[in-house]
């Protein structure tokens, strides 16, 4: 997957501090042990020593195996001793080593494998988690959370055609949201949310993503017609961008796209759209789809087959009411 050198830079700063910071953990816990068991430190440092006279036993001929024995006994046994005492205080012979988060490449973001540099799993998952973020710049997430998420906007008069108020259903919109996110994995089910324009389907998603970025989990949120012209660009502009765009859209842990039917409708749009959707259900990756359209619009718009891979594989969400960016306004 091809990134920008600014996502790079960001991925790479990123697991150097997380190596960074685990080294210095490590050192702090080893030099706060020091204080309480001096001892444990004059073990430490005859340790060191006993690597140097191996090294000049090395340089400076002789019986040079012969030395080299009794210092490996040496050492062994004063290793034997440092353990003793970290298990006396209930401590692992493994106190004093970093505790990486990626325990096959040592937060280095990469690893030897027959003779070659691969890149690790964890540096390509902080790879899209950069890219989400880079995407997400002028997402207005910072303005959509849980808590501004205001119920009284949405009347407790029942709605004859649902049979519920816009408020307690909204009520109930709002406790699935936030179980969704709270419980949110990579396994997680996808939403279509269905409703008129200024209904808070926006604001519940942006609430989402934030609290699924929260967790560490690259999610890209987009509007179908960003989306659209960002994949035109791409595929008809004669410079290709840094981004692979549509693999971080295949890629990412969550997939937000808003305002499905507002794009400019293409033999390309629709493809694009259906490959993309396809393509992360097939993989079982979740994502958040709203839309101002029924169902009979979309399948008008665009085709029963595309339609049925959205409906049957969502948890469907019909936001009811009045426009509360209008009434918003009024007050």
């Amino acid at each position: 997957m091809g990134y920008s050198s600014d996502v790079y830079t960001e991925a790479s700063n990123r697991m150097f501090q997380r190596r960074l910071q685990a080294e210095k953990s490590a050192d702090f816990r080893k030099e706060e042990f020091f204080k309480k068991v001096p001892k444990a430190k004059l073990l430490e440092q005859e340790i060191s020593t006993a690597g140097i006279q191996a090294a000049r036993a090395v340089v400076q001929g002789g019986n040079v195996a012969e030395q080299l024995a009794q210092l490996r006994d040496r050492n062994l046994d004063l290793q034997k001793q440092l353990n003793e005492l970290l298990a006396s205080y209930n401590l692992t012979a493994d106190y004093f080593e970093p505790k990486y988060r990626c325990k096959k490449c040592n937060d280095r973001g990469s690893f030897e494998e027959n003779g070659k540099t691969v890149m690790c799993q964890c540096m390509k998952s902080l790879l899209i988690q950069c890219a989400c973020e880079e995407l997400n710049k002028t997402a207005p997430l910072a303005l959509s959370k849980f808590e501004n998420f205001n119920l009284d906007y949405y009347s407790k008069n029942v709605d004859e055609k649902f049979g519920i108020s816009p408020y307690s259903l909204m009520e109930k919109i709002l406790k699935y949201c936030k179980k969704y996110a709270a419980e949110f994995s990579g396994n997680s089910g996808s939403i279509l949310m269905r409703g008129a324009t200024g209904l808070g389907k926006t604001h519940l998603s942006l609430a989402i993503a934030n609290e699924v970025i929260k967790k560490g989990y690259g999610v890209i949120y987009v509007s179908a017609p960003q989306l659209i012209q960002r994949l035109e660009k791409d595929y008809f502009s004669h410079e290709k961008s840094d981004d692979s765009i549509i693999e971080m859209l295949y890629d990412c842990d969550l997939l937000i796209v808003d305002d499905l039917g507002t794009e400019f409708k293409t033999q390309f749009s629709m493809a694009q759209l259906y490959n993309i959707f396809n393509s992360r259900m097939l993989a079982n990756k979740p994502m958040i789809i709203s839309t101002n359209l029924t169902l009979s619009e979309l399948e008008k718009n665009y085709s029963e087959r595309f339609v049925s891979r959205i409906i049957g594989n969502a948890e469907k969400l019909d936001f009811i009411g009045n426009d509360i960016r209008a009434l918003k306004r009024k007050f």
